[in-house]
């Protein structure tokens, strides 16, 4: 299993896909929303920090996409069409040496109303998500959990 000599370009094209690979990536996303998700049922989500950057962030996040409406579903159509990955990709590469694994694969929810599902989660790179996450808890839009806990809370009460 090789993907060259040291410092040769990579051709996406060309590349083999690598089952043992594949399946590790796949665990790894896995059980990143996983733990995220343990998270949100625990800590509120205004009170969640999921960087050391995240108010840079933020700002950065609005000035470069002002129209965002962290309520909405996420076009995925727009965030990855030519336009859109300029976009992002001008934000993301700003975070290289600052965000580990800033451009590491992984699962980002649509609407931040949905939890992780099948048809309610966009392929990402980790600064999308940290990205779309700092402002939708900033904005206060994932409240709908703390109710969510707490009606589960009140209803596993009254069944004991």
């Amino acid at each position: 299993m090789s993907l060259g000599p040291p410092g040769a370009q990579l051709d996406p094209e060309q590349a083999e896909n690598f089952e043992e690979i594949e399946k590790q990536f796949a665990v790894k996303v896995v059980q990143h929303m996983e733990t995220y998700w343990s998270i949100l049922e625990k800590i509120q989500g205004s009170k969640l920090r999921l960087t050391k950057m995240d108010d840079e962030i933020y700002e950065h996040f609005k000035k470069e996409f002002p129209d965002f409406d962290p309520k909405a579903t996420i076009d995925e159509d727009d965030m990855k069409s030519k336009e859109g990955k300029e976009r992002w990709r001008n934000f993301i590469n700003q975070y290289d040496k600052k965000i580990e694994d800033f451009n590491f694969g992984t699962m980002l929810r649509a609407n931040p109303a949905w939890e992780y599902g099948e048809k309610e989660t966009i392929f990402a790179v980790r600064m999308q998500f940290y990205a779309v996450e700092i402002v939708r808890y900033a904005q206060l839009f994932i409240s709908f959990l703390v109710t969510k806990i707490l009606q589960n809370a009140q209803q596993s009460g009254r069944s004991k």
